[in-house]
């Protein structure tokens, strides 16, 4: 009897503890759920610098304030050996390449512009004649991303949500807009300046601007823009860069001097060409501005459904361009640029929340230094001379196979062959690259030469080569490969520039920052391919259906 109410109240204490452990399990995969929902950021902020070499973060470092790019190196995840992983660097790949998570040879944008095989013509990356302009009469919103074969994060948050969630793509550039949208974006501005400094878009995304961004062209804030351009600070703080006045530098139009202060006659101008801001640091301001009015008025974060807002600073790159790497103009453009970051971070804070968003920060591609400041350096460097090789290969292609026609077209550092031409007149197509490869190798300041027949057939996995190949696409790639050595360009004598697979050119930031972002930094190779697998692995969305790179696994918590 003892025995049978011992097992009776065995088994009902049993029973207890086993309904217990299925509530607590309940609760716990509740938790769980609840705690999934809870770390995923309610926006996410890509930030793209246009040309910033990674030494700008660190040679500015001690002149930056602290709400701006040192928020996100003391406070987020820095990625300090990260690079480009292909060639061309330049801003159309850059920028698709740090949204869908490949490189060219699998999203298909080789270049800004290049040579399209099918249509024996050039193309721009971006360009699109069956839209038509919205928020400018000119051509200028004849845009879309249809040469993109792949999809980008952006695209795949909105397949994620069903929809829903919003993503915004802002930059002074066209393409710095429309290829970070993807094929989904709800809208993508660019600035469009001329004689009307407006943000526009394209048919591609809407019929009509809506009634904030009309609001905004019409408020005066670019005219406001239209100012002569003085350091931020006494220029006699700018030791991180090199005298003021000197030969490396090109000049606006109307000035004689490459000192400081800038004041060119169409800076000055009040009522046309508003380009001109494009190239100063007001550009950066005029596009942190309108990406906060953006925050404001798509109400960007403010539910459980994630948005991303795409934001480039392209002004960066046209004072590259033209004053160089070492210039006071770049130095003051990043000390300026650390501001308006500050701003759209506190604007982030306000809208959103802190620790309610996740940022990245990065570049399209790096810059050389400018060859004439390095050769007075005692640093090897040069220009190429392209006229004279231009007529030695003329010259070349007469005498081996009695025609010039067998060359197509010569960009991005590639030659196109005519391939009818060489199998009407019975040549072997890798025969024939082989030997324009061996004579192209012998001109000066060419480092190195590749040929298809090498892209398609060796799989490369380090160096240059390795390069080459990620930026090496079948149908719209040519048939050579040309390098030029370290430290030359095919340029102006003043100004940087950048597109090669040389380390100036790759190297670049990445800075992650805010929720679910693991504080610390790596000196361990990264590359820009790794970008949106990380953003996604943290979104628990899927990778972008291109995607080459792999998750940075430090970065997250």
């Amino acid at each position: 009897m003892k025995m049978k109410r011992y097992f009776i109240a065995s088994l009902f204490i049993g029973t207890l503890l086993a309904a217990s452990g299925l509530t607590a399990q309940k609760k716990n995969k509740n938790n769980v759920s609840d705690e999934l929902l809870r770390s995923k950021p309610k926006l996410v902020v890509g930030i793209v610098v246009d040309q910033m070499r990674y030494d700008y973060l660190t040679r500015f470092y001690d002149q930056y304030g602290q709400d701006g790019f040192k928020r996100l190196v003391e406070q987020g995840f820095n990625c300090k050996n990260n690079h480009f992983n292909y060639a061309p660097t330049s801003t159309g790949p850059g920028h698709t390449s740090v949204y869908t998570g490949t490189t060219p040879s699998v999203h298909g944008i080789i270049g800004n512009n290049w040579y399209d095989k099918q249509l024996d013509a050039s193309v721009y990356c971006a360009s699109d004649d069956t839209y038509v302009s919205v928020g400018t009469t000119s051509d200028a919103g004849k845009m879309s991303p249809h040469r993109m074969s792949v999809t980008t994060i952006t695209d795949e948050l909105r397949l994620h949500t069903q929809m829903q969630g919003k993503t915004i793509a802002i930059a002074l550039k066209d393409r710095g807009a429309v290829l970070p949208g993807g094929h989904t974006a709800n809208a993508a501005y660019w600035f469009h300046g001329g004689d009307e400094g407006n943000w526009v878009t394209s048919s591609y995304y809407m019929s009509q601007l809506p009634k904030w961004v009309n609001d905004f062209n019409t408020s005066g804030t670019a005219q406001s823009y239209k100012r002569e351009w003085n350091t931020l600070r006494d220029i006699k703080e700018y030791r991180e860069s090199g005298i003021d006045n000197n030969l490396f530098e090109g000049k606006f139009e109307g000035e004689t001097s490459t000192s400081f202060p800038h004041k060119p006659v169409e800076l000055l101008d009040k009522t046309k060409k508003f380009d001109i801001i494009k190239a100063t640091p007001f550009g950066n301001s005029l596009t942190a501005d309108f990406a906060i009015e953006a925050l404001q008025q798509e109400n960007l974060g403010k539910d459980n459904i994630t948005d991303f807002l795409a934001v480039s600073f392209s002004s960066t790159d046209y004072v590259g361009h033209m004053f160089g790497v070492n210039s006071k103009e770049i130095e003051d453009t990043y000390l300026r640029l650390d501001e308006d970051l500050a701003r759209l971070f506190k604007a982030l804070d306000k809208n959103v929340g802190e620790g309610e968003y996740t940022l990245f920060l990065t570049a399209d591609h790096g810059a050389v230094e400018v060859p004439t400041y390095l050769k007075s350096e005692k640093i090897p460097s040069g220009y190429v001379d392209t006229a004279a090789n231009k007529k030695r290969l003329k010259e070349f292609l007469q005498y081996k196979y009695g025609t010039e026609d067998i060359i197509k077209n010569y960009s991005n550092d590639q030659i196109f062959l005519d391939h009818k031409i060489v199998k009407n007149l019975d040549l072997s197509l890798a025969e024939v690259q082989i030997e324009i490869a061996q004579e192209v190798l012998d001109y000066d300041a060419i480092d190195r030469v590749y040929t298809a027949n090498q892209m398609w057939s060796n799989d490369y996995t380090s160096g240059i080569p390795y390069i080459l190949q990620n930026g090496y696409n079948q149908k719209r790639s040519g048939d050579v490969l040309i390098v030029l050595k370290p430290g030359y360009i095919s340029y102006s004598t003043t100004g940087s520039t950048h597109g090669s697979p040389q380390i100036y050119d790759t190297h670049a930031p990445l800075l992650f920052y805010g929720k679910g972002i693991q504080p610390g930094s790596t000196v361990n190779r990264t590359e820009i391919p790794d970008i949106a697998p990380t953003i996604s692995a943290l979104l628990g969305i899927s990778f972008p259906n291109g995607a080459t790179g792999k998750p940075i696994t430090e970065v997250l918590k």
